[in-house]
């Protein structure tokens, strides 16, 4: 069962980090509330948010400054775990870190390929950031094109990727994220095999292998649906690893003439028998994703506690939570009902 050793000081901890995760009442607690103001009053009166908007009030209400105080819980819960661990912990942690930095590095590109004035204050992160990355905020942030975005990654990871990337012809915003997303997965797939034990990679796989399933489906969806790709290209914007689905149902899917054809693969895979797929004409595939990592790192971290999964699902459900308040919140911002808030958030 794990290591009893190395993880019963991490799980306890993880375990009381994950008593404060919002729960389902409170919620609808939140989604009965009438304004912004109120929601985030609820917020600052939560442990794991307590402190976090004590300098926002009024017009500083507005979604960027919300969304940034509430990564910044998740980056303060990183710090907390990163310091409770052990040397092999730490190595996990370091490679989830690079999915954190990504997300940054996301943020920055939209705004210096959208050619806008930079609105983007990373300031709130700069400590965190000082600690764990090589990356400077700051000078990402304030990149007016992309051209400055690829120059202020030097020294990074990302430069040569990216460089080489816009180097080669004129990519979109999506061949960027997918390629970010490519160097995260390749890393963390290589990482996994190289330092962790054989059970702990067995569990992870599980996690890691279905969500890199989960988002070939939702790219091949993306190249067919809003960019009209053919096949060809699709394939080039793949991972290439494959977990549940084979090289015959991605084929089937991304060779699909028809989104109802793509519909009638997708139902055929893994994915489509193990959820309630078959009740929608047109299934959710944001949906679907999350009900299936939900259920995965659930599992993975009921059955062997005292592993990385315990961390890794931690971690997973901390970042949903986050994307659910923000939906919530900004749902009360337009003054939707209670329910349909409660659906919406249900969807993250």
């Amino acid at each position: 069962m794990g290591d009893l050793l190395s993880y019963s000081g991490i799980t306890t901890k993880v375990r009381a980090m994950q008593s404060h995760l919002i729960t389902e009442n409170q919620f609808r607690e939140m989604a009965g509330l009438s304004t912004v103001s109120e929601a985030v009053d609820y917020l600052s009166h939560l442990k794991a948010y307590q402190g976090l908007f004590s300098d926002l009030e009024g017009t500083g209400l507005h979604r960027g400054a919300i969304e940034q105080r509430l990564i910044l819980s998740l980056y303060q819960d990183f710090a907390k775990l990163y310091r409770f661990s052990n040397l092999n912990q730490r190595k996990f942690l370091d490679l989830y870190f690079m999915h954190l930095e990504i997300d940054i590095l996301k943020k920055c590109l939209r705004n210096a390929i959208g050619d806008n004035r930079p609105d983007i204050d990373l300031s709130i992160f700069e400590d965190f950031f000082k600690k764990h990355s090589r990356l400077d905020l700051i000078k990402l942030a304030s990149s007016r094109s992309l051209s400055d975005f690829v120059t202020n990654l030097e020294g990074s990871v990302y430069h040569d990727l990216l460089s080489g990337l816009s180097d080669n012809r004129e990519p979109t915003l999506f061949d960027f994220e997918v390629h970010l997303d490519l160097l995260y997965f390749k890393a963390i797939w290589r990482v996994m095999g190289k330092y962790l034990k054989k059970e702990e990679k067995e569990l992870l796989s599980r996690c890691f292998g279905s969500k890199l399933d989960l988002l070939n489906i939702q790219w091949i969806y993306r190249s067919k649906k809003y960019y009209h790709l053919q096949p060809a290209d699709i394939y080039t914007l793949l991972i290439p690893t494959n977990y549940h689905l084979n090289k015959e149902q991605i084929t089937k899917m991304a060779e699909a003439g028809t989104m109802e054809e793509f519909y009638a693969a997708l139902k055929s895979t893994y994915y489509g028998r193990k959820t309630n797929i078959e009740t929608y004409d047109v299934p959710d595939l944001e949906h679907l994703t999350m009900e299936v990592l939900d259920k995965i790192h659930r599992s993975t971290s009921r059955q062997d506690p005292y592993s990385i999964a315990t961390l890794n699902s931690y971690l997973y459900f901390k970042e949903e939570e986050i994307q659910k308040v923000i939906t919530l919140i900004e749902s009360i911002r337009y003054r939707l009902q209670p329910d349909e808030i409660i659906s919406y958030v249900a969807k993250q």
